[in-house]
């Protein structure tokens, strides 16, 4: 097999095999965005899409907002489909697995997805669906899902994606402040061999909104009573023409609405423009990924998140690549599952989460052995910071030591990557994150805003293009989330430090920081150290009030072998104290099967910091195994 990497040090770096096919082969590019980081897009978004219309001006910035190529013509769903038909038609867009073995591989073709989106946008024109109008999206990981994306994109609705698995409470409140008249749902899907009735709480989450018209995709095929509201999806396709005029929509027109989990539990509606979004969601899937023309990309994340949106759709579809959608549970029906859709459909990128990754650690080797994975090329790691445990055992098991791991860190609000080391660049390095990619500039600072080896990670202008416009319906939240702590800088709410001077290594979450005797001390740090223990799989550490300290940390631990005892947990304790210093002694550990944690791979300290304190535990639709949260609540008591 090919190798793309090489060990020096403590480090791995692109090989020359990598240095051959790489995009990017050269660190230059750094120096060359830096100069004049608007030119440098400005470029970039002429090469990259097409644009019925140049801008006027490349950008404009008002702080708390700013503007990409201001005057820009441009539509989003040409750009992903029209513009690729003449040399793709044949060309495999999407390879769609259903989770049933008994089904088959569907591979459809850029020509067969145009036609399906064409149809279906004239569809929503039929529901009186026009340019700026909401469209609330409510399915699972099934073709039609980026098919609505794509429809809504070409007759510019704004789409709002909502991840199946949420409450029927958690889509009542996204439709309700889209102030959305159409849903788009399925009468169900699979998940781990069973039929989810997601049409039961579609039929809930309406109620007491201005939804006029659902649109139901016949996924499970049951016998769905249709009737001046609820609508067949297949059949409305089948009445309309088979061409729709994608509307010319301006580059800061929103192409989508995404709502954010959030700490607290209170969704927010981050807002996405269209060309500067399509821009970097291209180059960052381009460069990031590396993906040359028979390349095959598969985002293991489900579409109701930022990363599915840029990975799962936007991305490879504007660069006319082909992607992989599996509908189905990560070990269903055994562990194996991935693994054989990798091999079988010639994944040559792979991109999931830490969370993923460790799951499969704790599994064991074998199902991992049983497959070949010689198709890989590039790995991706998303969602949280990984610690080096898991990236080693990603490198070795998944990669076999031969392909660079690109861990991205960026979120909901950027819109795509922003931190990574490049496949042709590197350094790849156990746990960091690695360089601002080209033409966007962070830094890290401390409290009053200073630069700092350690602190508080901002952006500074200009701003990216991807970055969001603002939260929907809400523009003082807008102002005080993001602009109000430092000046001038956007403010991720990301700790980090510089592992060397061009390095960044992401700490997680700075409400993820408790204070013991007035020392502040990131539980990131705490969990990476429990992480790399040989007992632990993962772990979440939580801070709790204490009348002396302020704070103490507790610990949750998932253990890969061994059993929970009262000597393992005075281990790990007296490991803490030995790697960090006494001010980190745990407090407690507790030994538990499983984490709470987001679909996109996030754990929700909040959660277990709430049932240690017995505060409200606010919202846990967000998560993506709620039932966890019962089987700890009863273990505290």
């Amino acid at each position: 097999m090919v190798k793309y990497v090489v060990k020096k040090g403590d480090k791995y770096y692109p090989s020359d095999e990598m240095k051959k096919i790489a995009w990017i082969k050269s660190d230059s590019i750094y120096k060359e965005a830096k100069k004049n980081p608007i030119k440098f897009w400005d470029n970039l978004a002429k090469q990259g899409l097409y644009w019925e219309k140049l801008w006027d001006k490349t950008y404009e910035e008002k702080l708390p907002y700013f503007e990409w190529f201001k005057g820009g013509k441009l539509n989003a769903s040409f750009n992903c489909l029209d513009r690729h038909i003449n040399i793709r038609s044949m060309k495999d867009a999407v390879i769609f697995v259903p989770e049933s073995t008994k089904e088959k591989t569907q591979k459809i073709t850029y020509m067969d997805l145009y036609k399906k989106v064409n149809r279906f946008a004239n569809v929503l024109k039929s529901l009186k669906v026009k340019k700026g109008d909401v469209v609330s999206i409510y399915l699972p990981l099934i073709p039609e899902l980026i098919i609505s994306m794509l429809a809504c994109a070409r007759i510019g609705a704004i789409h709002s994606v909502v991840f199946s698995a949420f409450s029927d409470e958690a889509l009542k409140t996204r439709i309700k402040d889209g102030k959305s008249k159409v849903l788009i749902t399925s009468d169900g899907y699979y998940r781990k061999g069973e039929k989810k009735d997601l049409l039961k709480k579609a039929k809930s989450g309406i109620k007491g909104t201005k939804i006029k018209k659902v649109v139901v995709v016949n996924r499970l095929n049951k016998k769905i009573k249709y009737n001046n509201k609820f609508v067949s999806f297949e059949k409305e396709s089948k009445k309309v023409e088979q061409y729709c005029e994608p509307e010319i929509m301006n580059s800061n027109d929103t192409l989508f609405i995404l709502y954010t989990s959030g700490t607290t539990g209170n969704p927010k509606g981050i807002m996405h423009d269209t060309g500067g979004y399509l821009t970097q969601a291209y180059w960052s899937t381009k460069w990031n990924f590396n993906l040359l023309e028979k390349d095959v990309i598969w985002c293991t994340a489900d579409i109701g998140w930022i990363t599915g949106h840029t990975y799962s759709c936007y991305g490879p579809l504007s660069l006319g690549g082909t992607l992989v959608l599996y509908e189905g549970g990560l070990d269903y029906p055994n562990p194996g599952r991935w693994w054989k859709i990798v091999d079988e459909n010639k994944v040559t990128s792979f991109y999931t989460a830490p969370t993923a990754i460790r799951m499969f650690m704790r599994l064991g080797e074998k199902w991992v052995n049983k497959y070949k994975l010689d198709s890989l090329k590039v790995l991706g790691t998303v969602g949280e910071p990984i610690d080096s445990d898991a990236w080693n055992w990603y490198f070795n098991k998944i990669g076999k030591g031969r392909c660079p791991i690109i861990d991205t860190w960026w979120q909901t609000e950027t819109g795509a990557n922003m931190v990574n080391a490049l496949p042709g660049v590197g350094p790849f390095i156990p746990g960091v994150a690695g360089r601002s990619f080209p033409g966007i500039k962070h830094e890290v600072v401390n409290e009053k805003g200073r630069k700092s080896k350690k602190g508080f990670l901002v952006q500074l202008s200009p701003f990216a293009p991807a970055m969001l416009q603002g939260i929907f319906r809400n523009k003082k939240r807008y102002r005080e989330t993001y602009w109000k702590r430092f000046k001038g800088k956007y403010d991720t709410s990301d700790g980090a430090f510089y592992y060397d001077k061009d390095n960044i290594r992401i700490t997680g979450r700075i409400d993820d920081v408790i204070k013991v005797a007035g020392h502040r001390l990131s539980t990131a740090e705490m969990e990476n150290v429990l992480n790399g223990d040989k007992f632990v799989n993962e772990s979440a550490v939580v801070g709790i009030p204490d009348k002396i300290r302020g704070e103490v940390p507790v610990a949750f631990v998932v253990l890969e072998k061994g059993k929970a005892s009262k000597e393992l947990e005075k281990s790990l304790i007296k490991l803490i104290r030995s790697k960090i210093g006494p001010i980190a002694g745990l407090n407690k550990i507790y030994f538990v099967e499983d984490l709470p944690k987001t679909r996109s791979g996030k754990i929700m300290r909040r959660i277990l910091r709430n049932l240690l304190t017995k505060e409200s535990l606010g919202g846990v639709s967000t998560l993506v195994n709620p039932g966890c949260v019962d089987v700890i609540k009863e273990q505290l008591v």
